[in-house]
C-alpha cells in the first residue's frame, strides 16, 4: 500500500510518521519568511491538514512529486497568502463592528453569528461549540471526535474560525 493510500485511510501511523518527518525541516525552510515560530507551525499544520484531505479526494492520485516536496508547496503557498493579510487575535470585536449600548446591533451579531455558525458544516460546528460554548479543552474534544492528532484537530479549529470570519464579514 502506497503513503497516499495510506493517508486516505488517515494511518495514525502513517499520519504522525510523516508529520514529524517533516516537521523540522519546514520549520527550516519557513525561516526565510521572518515568521515567528508559532505561525510556521500553524502553517505546517494547515498544509499537512490540507494534504491529507486532497489524499482523500483522490487529488494528488497521480501525484509525480514526493510527498514532501507537495507538502511545502501547499506550505509556501499559505505562508505568502498569510503575509499578505493584516493580523488578528480576536474573532470578534464587538467593539469595533457595533456599539455596546445599541441592542439592536448587538442581537443583529449574534443572529448573524448563529446563522453563519449553521452554515459551517457540522464538523466546523461541533469543534467551535464544544471549544466556545462548552468550554472543553483540545484534549476533550479530541477524545469525542475522530481527530488522530491534537495538532490536526488545532489546525481544523484554526480553519473553522478563518472561515467563520470571512463569512460575518461578508454578511
Amino acid at each position: 500500500m502506497t503513503e497516499i493510500e495510506k493517508l486516505k485511510q488517515r494511518d495514525p501511523k502513517t499520519l504522525e510518521r510523516l508529520y514529524l518527518a517533516h516537521k523540522t525541516s519546514f520549520v527550516q525552510f519557513a525561516a526565510k519568511y521572518q515568521m515567528r515560530r508559532e505561525d510556521v507551525l500553524d502553517v505546517y499544520q494547515d498544509a499537512f491538514v490540507a494534504m491529507v484531505e486532497n489524499a482523500q479526494k483522490g487529488k494528488i492520485d497521480d501525484l509525480k512529486s514526493e510527498l514532501k516536496t507537495y507538502l511545502f508547496s501547499i506550505g509556501k503557498y499559505m505562508i505568502f497568502n498569510l503575509l499578505k493579510k493584516p493580523k488578528t487575535d480576536e474573532l470578534i470585536n464587538l467593539e469595533d463592528n457595533y456599539e455596546y449600548e445599541d441592542i439592536n446591533a448587538s442581537e443583529d451579531l449574534l443572529i448573524k453569528l448563529e446563522k453563519n455558525l449553521n452554515n459551517l458544516g457540522e464538523q466546523c460546528y461541533k469543534i467551535l461549540r464544544m471549544f466556545y460554548y462548552e468550554n472543553l479543552k483540545l484534549n476533550d474534544i479530541l477524545n469525542k471526535s475522530s481527530y488522530q492528532s491534537k495538532d490536526v484537530l488545532k489546525s481544523q479549529k484554526a480553519r473553522c474560525i478563518k472561515q467563520l470570519k470571512e463569512m460575518l464579514q461578508k454578511s
